[in-house]
């Protein structure tokens, strides 16, 4: 399959390229600005299906607009129409076509102009009226408040926000690239003349202010956003892309003593914390049983024994763990327990607890095992 992608060095266009290459999608002509403007007669006579994604948005004059908006629209399509190539072509547009400003106007145009052409030729068009995308490669300080705001929060610099009540809404590039995806395949979200990606998110500039700062806590927290709400997973992937190249680490406090160290890792409200703890040769740690709190261990370098001992009994139990063989114990409640190294190097653990460490409410009581 041949496929034509304009706009390719664009923020829709980059991602959708990536993962066409990613699916093996044959070969795909990338036509973007400092394309060589003849190879557009090439790809327009070879093409299977076009995906025209080149526009303009923020001009330095708004004639602009309508040069790039509609004039290469119609130029593509001439194209087409000049190798009788009548194969499927879907064009990006904006829910602010339906705009009296110069941009709707614009896009507008090349939506009329779109439908005019399949009714000429018979092809198949898929107009795909977008509202605002964000994700990851999304140019800051140009058209998107959300890779503003991201780059921005990411890099220490202050943000404007004149209404924090604006309601916006948002698709995410992923969501975008897998609907063209299938629109290539046949298989469009079509609703009457227009397409539209199924997942749109609407919240309101302040909402998303509120998330990215919580975000860049999160990693003085040792915290981790919910996972669980799905704008917020997209939002928290895209901040992370925004990230300046020398902060993509963070350090974490190790607390230590003669006996090792314990480092809190992530802490969760919902799924608990994970720590990594470093025993020494021949050093016994725990030795302390909890009311509600559980926890899972895993040795993942050296050797040692977990034991256990449930309160009111006298029986010891033991675990032999090593690093040589990955197996999780489950550390339940009511069994006092410690770990203790066997071997003659550090033994690394990884612990996970079902809630997160709370001083006040440490649920933690000392008795040998």
């Amino acid at each position: 399959m041949k496929i034509l992608v304009t706009g390719a060095r664009g923020f829709v266009g980059k991602n959708l390229i990536a993962e066409l290459k990613n699916r093996n999608y044959g070969d795909i002509f990338e036509y973007g600005r400092e394309t060589d403007p003849s190879l557009l007669d090439e790809y327009c006579k070879e093409a299977d299906f076009v995906f025209h994604l080149a526009g303009v948005n923020r001009p330095k004059d708004q004639s602009e607009f309508m040069d790039g908006n509609y004039g290469f629209t119609s130029t593509l399509l001439d194209t087409l129409k000049k190798h009788q190539n009548t194969c499927p072509v879907m064009i990006s547009s904006s829910t602010q076509s339906i705009l009296d400003n110069p941009y709707g106007i614009s896009k507008k145009a090349g939506e009329d102009l779109i439908f005019g052409y399949s009714k000429i030729t018979g092809a198949k068009v898929l107009v795909y009226r977008l509202p605002n995308v964000f994700g990851k490669w999304c140019k800051p300080n140009y058209n998107s408040a959300v890779a503003t705001f991201c780059h921005n929060v990411a890099h220490e610099l202050p943000i404007n926000v004149h209404d924090s009540s604006v309601v916006m809404n948002l698709v995410y590039i992923d969501d975008v690239v897998e609907e063209l995806i299938r629109a290539l395949k046949g298989k469009e979200n079509k609703i009457e003349e227009f397409c539209e990606v199924p997942v749109v998110y609407k919240v309101t500039l302040g909402e998303v202010v509120d998330l990215l700062y919580s975000f860049k806590k999160s990693r003085e927290e040792r915290s981790i956003p919910d996972m669980s709400n799905l704008f917020t997973k997209k939002l928290y992937s895209t901040y992370l892309s925004y990230l300046p190249e020398d902060k993509f680490s963070y350090e974490l406090k190790m607390n230590l003593d003669q006996r090792g160290s314990f480092t809190e890792f992530i802490k969760t409200p919902d799924r608990g914390q994970v720590s990594v703890n470093i025993s020494k040769p021949g050093i016994t740690k725990g030795n302390h049983w909890h009311h509600t709190k559980n926890e899972k261990f895993l040795v993942v370098s050296g050797t040692g024994v977990i034991r256990f001992r449930k309160i009111g009994t006298e029986e010891i139990i033991e675990y032999f763990v090593t690093g040589d063989k990955m197996e999780v114990v489950d550390i339940p409640t009511g069994y006092t327990h410690n770990i203790e190294n066997l071997g003659d190097t550090d033994m690394v653990t990884i612990m996970w607890a079902n809630e997160y460490f709370d001083p006040k409410r440490p649920d933690t009581y000392f008795l040998e095992v």
